[in-house]
């Protein structure tokens, strides 16, 4: 499935139905991604990992590129290898979901709807989130998946969900929502699209 977020913007989002064999089938992968995956020993995790670099490949060739594989900054951030286009690449059990924009920094995650959000809430929203967040399952959701999105675009270590990554209180079921990078030096804000898809949510920043 894909979704064009705007003209810039497009999202795809695939089931894992393949084994690794299957994956790794047509799949151009350089010699660094080798390696990478050679490090990885969870066949489980291995097949995440190719399926999300498929979806970058196909997303890629969709758009007239001609895809020369990944490489990632000092960061761990990826990025397309000899294009301009920014990209951002997010898996959970069973689905994988790449993201490219042609001219802004992006991110994306996908996350099913669980409990779990619940033990995580001193540590990733702000008092003002979680007060909006009422403990609600779904509302937390959203903020988790948006805070990650938001993450993965400034694509920078040692950021704090709590204390440097924020979400404007939405309404629920809203698509759109609003969300800020504040760092003592750098304040951005940003825009996070959040949509109800197959294994729960799907949030995408840029």
């Amino acid at each position: 499935m894909n979704l064009q977020i705007n003209n810039d913007c497009t999202v795809t989002l695939r089931p894992i139905t393949e084994d690794e064999s299957m994956l790794r089938s047509g799949l151009l992968l350089t010699t660094p991604e080798l390696d990478e995956l050679g490090s990885i020993s969870h066949p489980a995790q291995r097949v995440e990992w190719l399926a999300c670099r498929v979806a970058v490949q196909q997303l890629a060739e969709a758009q007239g590129m001609t895809y020369l594989g990944l490489e990632k900054d000092e960061f761990g951030k990826p990025h397309l290898i000899d294009s301009p286009w920014h990209v951002s690449l997010s898996h959970t059990i069973g689905w994988a979901a790449a993201v490219l924009h042609r001219v802004r920094p992006v991110g994306i995650d996908i996350e099913p709807i669980r409990d779990q959000f619940r033990r995580v809430v001193p540590r990733v929203l702000s008092e003002d989130e979680i007060t909006h967040a009422a403990g609600d399952p779904n509302r937390l959701a959203v903020y988790w998946c948006a805070k990650e999105s938001l993450y993965k675009l400034y694509g920078k270590r040692q950021l704090s969900f709590r204390e440097h990554l924020h979400v404007e209180p939405f309404k629920d079921g809203a698509e759109q929502l609003i969300g800020h990078v504040r760092l003592p030096d750098h304040e951005e804000q940003l825009s996070v699209q959040c949509f109800r898809v197959g294994p729960g949510l799907l949030a995408v920043a840029f």
